[in-house]
């Protein structure tokens, strides 16, 4: 078994067809299903379940997926420290973030970084929590901001800010003049909400679960300026981060009697290697947050 065979392998249980893989790897097919093949013959086990149009990994292909990506991003950091050892290290920090806070609370932040690291380029992939932390365990992402609750053990987590979800309403809602509102209260009303994934959502999930709720979710979305201007236009009602209303007009939140807060974290794997650049954006986002 080799890196080379473990590549092809990967490819084609994310592909779950030999055409795309071939074209992802940049190989002729047939070379593919030849090295498929030998890498079965190695290991003595069927890794796929073939049909004309799909393939799909058996329960010895699954096993093997597992160990093959942490194999695959292990050699990746062992040549992203060599490399930095020869001062070849282009500088990339590759962030996941949910786009309250890309939209809030990074901006400052990733222009003051780019200022004092001018050299270092920044990739920023918008995402949900839920998606963020499989990124980060898959190794798609070197950094991602998550919801500090339930993280994977594989995870290592930098506390960064807590802030508190409120319900929020436009200005000529009937709930607007109300200091705080109760559960009951908040599900009785049309909702806008993020798709299941973010951290918002699971919020919403969770108090649905624990009381009881059955939420009239009208709309879902994951694109935070509409739902902004659903609840402007007064079709909803939605749940934000404070730090989001604090920035926008036409929108009043209101605390919830229970009160809700979030810790948000920046996270990455446990045993994953950080390159000169994630460490000084760790850095520089602890001393913003300290």
């Amino acid at each position: 078994m080799n890196t080379r065979l473990l590549t092809y392998f990967v490819t084609l249980a994310e592909t779950e067809n030999f055409t795309r893989a071939a074209k992802r790897l940049h190989i002729a097919q047939p070379a593919l299903s030849v090295a498929i093949k030998k890498l079965e013959q190695q290991l003595e086990f069927p890794l796929f379940h073939r049909n004309e149009r799909k393939i799909s990994l058996t329960h010895e292909g699954e096993v093997l997926l597992k160990h093959a990506r942490l194999i695959l991003q292990q050699i990746n950091d062992a040549n992203i420290a060599m490399a930095e050892l020869k001062g070849l290290e282009k500088g990339e920090v590759k962030l996941g973030v949910p786009s309250m806070l890309g939209s809030y609370f990074f901006p400052e932040i990733l222009m003051g970084f780019k200022s004092q690291y001018p050299n270092l380029k920044l990739t920023i992939i918008e995402a949900g929590t839920q998606s963020i932390r499989q990124m980060l365990l898959d190794g798609e992402l070197d950094l991602g901001v998550i919801h500090n609750e339930d993280v994977p053990e594989r995870l290592e987590t930098e506390h960064l800010i807590t802030s508190q979800m409120v319900a929020v309403v436009s200005e000529g809602h009937h709930l607007a003049s109300l200091k705080d509102i109760g559960f009951e209260d908040f599900f009785k009303e049309e909702l806008v909400m993020f798709k299941p994934g973010y951290f918002h959502r699971e919020f919403i999930d969770e108090v649905c679960q624990s009381h009881h709720f059955i939420p009239k979710i009208s709309f879902e979305t994951n694109l935070l300026p509409m739902i902004l201007n659903i609840v402007r236009h007064n079709f909803a009602i939605s749940a934000l981060l404070e730090l989001v209303t604090e920035h926008e007009k036409g929108v009043i939140p209101i605390p919830f009697k229970q009160p809700v807060y979030l810790n948000i974290a920046m996270a990455w794997r446990r045993n994953g290697y950080l390159s000169l650049a994630d460490r000084a954006f760790i850095d520089f986002v602890k001393k913003q947050c300290g």
